[in-house]
C-alpha cells in the first residue's frame, strides 16, 4: 500500500522532464506580444488541447469522479452548455478580439468605452482569478498528502501543505517565467496527453479489478442509477438540471471563455480568427469527451468500492480517486496517475500566472509609463509573474483553513463573471451604450449576484445569467439617463503600445 521508489522515480522524472522541456522556449520574447502571444506562431490544435488543459484544475480531476461516485451523470448537462457558450464567444467576441493587435480582453473595453471602464474590468478579473486559482493550487495538497504521507510522516498537516504547494508552484514558475505563453501552451499539450493517458490506465485497472470485468460495472452502476444524465426540474436551487446546464452553463462559458484573460490570451495567440475559431470550438467536443470519462471513472469506482469496501469510509468525495490509485494500483502505474493529476494543477496554474502577468502589466503598467520600452516590460512581466506566483502560493495557504474558503473562492468567479459578461455585451451589441451607464450597470449587477450568493438558496450555476442579465438592463438604461459625452476614438492600441 502507498507509493514505493519506482512511484517516486516517475513522479520525479516527469516534474523535471516537463519543466526542461517548458525551458527549451527560454529567451525568444524580446516583445510584449513575443512572451504573451508567442508572436501568433501556434496553430489551432495546439490552442484547442491547451484550452482543455486550462480549464482541468487538479480540482476537476479529483471532484469530477466524486460527483458520478456520489450521485450520477448529471454533470454533463452543464457540459453540453459549455458547448453552446463556445459557439457564442467564436461568432460574437472572437471576431470583435481579431480588429486589431490586442494582447488582453480587457483592451476591447478601453476601445469600446474609456479607460476606466478597462480598469475596472481588468482590475475584477485580477482578483477573481487569484482568489479561484488559490483554492485550485490548495487541491495540489489533497493528492500529495494522499500520495506521500509515509514519506512526509515526520512533517504537520500545515508542513505537508507548504511542501506539496511550493514544490508545484516553483516548478511550474521556472518554465512560465522563462518562456511565457509558447511554453505555457506547448507543455499545455504535453500535460494534457500524461493526465488523459494516466486517467484511461485508471478505467482499463478498474475493468481488471472487477470480477466480471466491464458487463459486471455496467449493470451494477445501471442498476444504481450512475448513468442518470438529464433532470427537468425547475427548481433554482438545484446545481444541476437541464435548464441550469444548458442555459447557466452557456452563459458561465461565454464569460470564461469571452471575458476571462486566462483563455482570451490562447485565441489571441493564435494565427487568425479563423484558427482561433476553430480551437475553441473542437475545445468542446474534447471537453465533452474528457468529462464523460472522468464521470465514468466515478461510476466505476462506485462499484468497486460496493464490492471491495474501503477499510474506512471515505470522508470526503474529493479522496476517493487519489487514493484509489495509491492503495489498488500497481507501483509504477501509481506513480504514473500521481504525475497525472501534478500535470493538471501545473498546466493551469501556469496559465493563470501568464494571464495575471499580462493582464498587469498591458493593462495597468503600460498605461501609467507608456514610454517604458519592450525590453523594460517583458522584464517586469517576468517579475509580475514571481509576483503573482508568491500571491498564490500564500492564498492556497489560506484555503486550507477549511471548506467555506474553498466555496468562497469557486463561487465568487462566478459572481464576477456575470457583470464582466454583461459589459462586454453591451459593448459589442449596442451603440447607445456609454461607459458611465456600464459602469452602473457592472456594479449593479456584481452587487446582485453578491445578494444572490450570499442571501438566496440560488445555485451557483444561474450566477452569471442573473448577473449578466441584470448588468445589461441597468448599462442600457443608464445610457440613455447618461449618453456619452466625448466617445473613445475606435483607434487601436498595437501590442508593442498596448
Amino acid at each position: 500500500m502507498g507509493l514505493n521508489a519506482l512511484d517516486l522515480l516517475v513522479i520525479v522524472t516527469y516534474l523535471c522532464g516537463v519543466t526542461l522541456f517548458g525551458l527549451r522556449f527560454r529567451g525568444k520574447q524580446r516583445t510584449l506580444k513575443g512572451y504573451f502571444l508567442a508572436d501568433n506562431t501556434i496553430p489551432w490544435w495546439a490552442i484547442s488541447l491547451s484550452i482543455v488543459a486550462a480549464e482541468t484544475s487538479t480540482l476537476t480531476v479529483i471532484s469530477v469522479p466524486g460527483l458520478a461516485y456520489e450521485k450520477d451523470f448529471r454533470f454533463l448537462q452543464l457540459v453540453i452548455g459549455y458547448i453552446v457558450g463556445r459557439i457564442v464567444v467564436s461568432f460574437v467576441l472572437i471576431p470583435q478580439y481579431f480588429r486589431g493587435q490586442l494582447v488582453t480582453a480587457y483592451q476591447l473595453i478601453e476601445r469600446r468605452f474609456g479607460g476606466r471602464l478597462r480598469s475596472l474590468t481588468a482590475g475584477l478579473f485580477l482578483v477573481t482569478r487569484a482568489a479561484a486559482e488559490g483554492v485550485r493550487v490548495f487541491a495540489v495538497a489533497i493528492v500529495i498528502r494522499v500520495a506521500l504521507g509515509s514519506i512526509l510522516i515526520g512533517l504537520s498537516d500545515f508542513g505537508r501543505d507548504v511542501t506539496a504547494i511550493a514544490m508545484v508552484t516553483i516548478l511550474t514558475l521556472v518554465y512560465t517565467f522563462e518562456g511565457g505563453m509558447a511554453a505555457v501552451i506547448w507543455t499545455d499539450v504535453v500535460q494534457l496527453g500524461i493526465y488523459l493517458a494516466g486517467t484511461l490506465v485508471a478505467v482499463f485497472s478498474i475493468v481488471h479489478l472487477v470480477p466480471g470485468g466491464w458487463q459486471t460495472i455496467q449493470a451494477a452502476a445501471s442498476q444504481a442509477g450512475k448513468f442518470h444524465i438529464f433532470s427537468t426540474s425547475t427548481n433554482l436551487s438545484l446545481t444541476y438540471t437541464l435548464w441550469a446546464g444548458v442555459i447557466g452553463g452557456a452563459f458561465l462559458t461565454t464569460a470564461s471563455h469571452g471575458t476571462d484573460q486566462l483563455i482570451v490570451q490562447r485565441l489571441l495567440s493564435a494565427r487568425s480568427e479563423r484558427q482561433a475559431k476553430a480551437a475553441l470550438l473542437s475545445s468542446g467536443v474534447a471537453i465533452f469527451f474528457q468529462f464523460s470519462l472522468f464521470l465514468l471513472i466515478g461510476a466505476m469506482l462506485f462499484v468497486f468500492y460496493q464490492l471491495f469496501p474501503p477499510a474506512v469510509a471515505f470522508s470526503r468525495t474529493d479522496t476517493i480517486f487519489p487514493i484509489y490509485i495509491v492503495s489498488r494500483l500497481p507501483h509504477g502505474l501509481s506513480g504514473l496517475l500521481i504525475s497525472a493529476i501534478l500535470a493538471a494543477a501545473m498546466s493551469n496554474l501556469s496559465a493563470a500566472l501568464n494571464s495575471l502577468s499580462s493582464t498587469t502589466i498591458v493593462d495597468f503598467y503600460a498605461r501609467i509609463s507608456p514610454q517604458s520600452t519592450e525590453v523594460r516590460r517583458v522584464q517586469l512581466s517576468r517579475l509580475a509573474t514571481i509576483a503573482w506566483a508568491l500571491l498564490l502560493f500564500g492564498l492556497a495557504l489560506l484555503a486550507r483553513n477549511g471548506g467555506k474558503v474553498l466555496e468562497m473562492g469557486l463561487s465568487i468567479a462566478s459572481v464576477a463573471y456575470g457583470c464582466l459578461l454583461g459589459v462586454f455585451l453591451l459593448g459589442v451589441l449596442t451603440q447607445r451604450a456609454s461607459e458611465r451607464g456600464a459602469m452602473l450597470g457592472m456594479l449593479f449587477g456584481f452587487a446582485f449576484n453578491l445578494y444572490l450568493w450570499q442571501f438566496t438558496g440560488v445555485a451557483f450555476t444561474w450566477y452569471v445569467v442573473f448577473g449578466s442579465t441584470a448588468t445589461f438592463v441597468v448599462g442600457y438604461g443608464a445610457s440613455w439617463l447618461m449618453p456619452q459625452v466625448s466617445p473613445p476614438q475606435p483607434t487601436l492600441q498595437s501590442a508593442e503600445g498596448a
